[in-house]
């Protein structure tokens, strides 16, 4: 499965999980080792829209740009995540415009996301704007090829090789880290 088969529009199952992460050195080197594909680094504009469940955002990139639709629990550790996805190039503003008047704006998260591949396993660099910098590894069943237990092992398998600790596992969405950032300077 190419990275353009993994990328393309449609429904797709990950596991996958978010972490803490201040050493991207590292988990460059590991990747380096693996023989990892480098897409490169996207400047990404998130905007999430209100919607009634699940979550749905709108991608502006250099290189991603997609409307987003998932569905996952919000619990630290590898976790089912449900996706929808619609690729947009580039995004016309008058999407992001249109949804806002009909559904509201939730939040909007800006961060740079360094973008490697290994398989089917992408592997996310962040630093993201008022958060910090981040961790993230999807493992990812495109074209129902891989069952959500073999999508498991592998996300604990590189959890295992980048050495993520339990303690930096985070189970919030950035967009509800930032909300709470943003309530916690309110009050």
């Amino acid at each position: 499965m190419s990275d353009q088969d993994i990328l393309r529009s449609g429904a797709r199952l990950n596991i996958e999980i978010k972490a803490r992460c201040d050493d991207h050195d590292h988990i460059r080197r590991v990747l380096s080792d693996m023989g990892s594909r480098l897409v490169g680094t996207d400047h990404q504009v998130d905007t999430y829209f209100q919607v009634p469940e699940g979550r749905l955002k709108l991608r502006e990139g250099s290189i991603e740009n997609s409307l987003i639709f998932y569905q996952r629990s919000d619990q630290a550790g590898p976790k089912r995540s449900d996706v929808q996805l619609y690729r947009v190039k580039p995004p016309d503003p008058s999407l992001k415009k249109v949804l806002g008047e009909a559904l509201g704006i939730f939040v909007v998260v800006d961060k740079q996301r360094e973008i490697h591949f290994v398989d089917n396993v992408k592997i996310h660099l962040d630093r993201v704007q008022e958060l910090g910098t981040f961790l993230e590894i999807e493992a990812i069943d495109a074209d129902g090829t891989h069952s959500q237990d073999t999508l498991q092992a592998q996300c604990e398998e590189f959890m295992r090789l980048f050495d993520v600790q339990e303690s930096d596992l985070l189970e919030d969405s950035y967009s509800d880290m930032l909300l709470k950032a943003h309530q916690g300077s309110t009050q």
